[in-house]
């Protein structure tokens, strides 16, 4: 009996063996997928989606307590929120969604994504979903977006949270001559192109298996036309200063939070914030070490607990 037992499992472990195999090799999109589903899991969310207005928003929600909702950056999607929301759910109710266009939220190639057009889906988002007052958090692309929804309805928004901003005045730096030059850091064709794209942001090099690479190169070929145009419409004066226009008009309490290295948001436009906030209630700022552009994958727990404490303070 043990024997034919000890048989049982080595046939089930080679079997596991050959399908998780197969699967990096053939299909690795599922393996990658499965670890965020396991994330989510893990973080106590649950994914929805819902129609507001021209887009099906795709959204994670869990936890209990005030609502937080938090906005992903350019070329990004609602998973790199989740090492943070692991931290999170404990204390508060997270709605996570994928912005329009970008993850599993829809996309409209003939419509606009600029940051005025997003903050405007963002409120049919918030209607559709029956919210009053919660935190906003948004991180790079997503920061400007929440800025400007948050100076548009100022009613909904009970404190916000700009984490390395896109939209404020800052020193130049090696990435904006790039892109000044014509250059868009945000699309490769191979590994070495992901991992020139990947430096930009994190402070380490990711250490992620080639086949999932391989995945992230797949999309960003797939998407190449919608990260252009949309890169593209970032250098308008109208889109890299949307923040810096509005700044007066926040008078809730808003929190600048920036890694000290940021190579993409230079730190200095973190003083642009500070000095720009003439009407906010209350300002605070937190910068944090030994990360680059991306601290909710590179310092998750300090993120969440610099978030947590602003949540809680106002």
């Amino acid at each position: 009996m043990l024997l034919r037992r000890l048989k049982f499992l080595a046939w089930l472990v080679a079997l596991l063996v050959i399908v998780l195999g197969g699967s990096y090799l053939f299909a690795p999109q599922w393996l990658l997928q499965a670890n965020i589903k396991r994330e989510a899991m893990a973080a106590h969310l649950e994914t929805h989606s819902v129609q507001a207005g021209d887009t099906r928003w795709v959204y994670d929600e869990g936890g209990e307590g005030p609502t937080i909702v938090l906005l992903h950056g350019f070329a990004a999607d609602r998973s790199v929120w989740l090492k943070v929301a692991r931290e999170l759910t404990p204390h508060f109710h997270l709605i996570i969604p994928d912005l329009p266009g970008w993850g599993d939220s829809s996309r409209d190639s003939a419509a606009s994504y600029t940051v005025e057009s997003q903050a405007a889906r963002l409120d049919s988002f918030v209607d559709t979903l029956g919210l009053q007052r919660f935190v906003l958090v948004g991180h790079s692309m997503g920061g400007a977006i929440a800025a400007v929804y948050a100076s548009e309805h100022p009613e909904h928004v009970a404190s916000l949270a700009l984490v390395d901003a896109f939209g404020l005045k800052g020193k130049q730096n090696a990435f904006d001559r790039e892109v000044l030059a014509g250059r868009n850091p945000f699309v490769y064709d191979d590994r070495a192109g992901f991992e020139r794209a990947i430096s930009l942001a994190f402070e380490q090099p990711l250490d992620l298996p080639g086949r999932f690479v391989d995945v992230m190169v797949k999309r960003n070929r797939r998407d190449r036309a919608f990260i252009e145009r949309n890169f593209n419409a970032l250098r308008d004066p109208s889109e890299y200063l949307a923040v810096q226009n509005r700044l007066g008009q926040l008078g809730m309490p808003v929190l600048g939070l920036w890694c000290h290295d940021d190579r993409i948001v230079d730190i200095s436009a973190l003083d642009s914030l500070r000095n720009g906030l003439s009407a906010s209630s209350a300002i605070s700022s937190s910068t944090i070490n030994g990360c680059n552009h991306m601290p909710m994958l590179e310092k998750p727990e300090q993120t969440a607990q610099i978030l947590t404490g602003f949540a809680l303070s106002h």
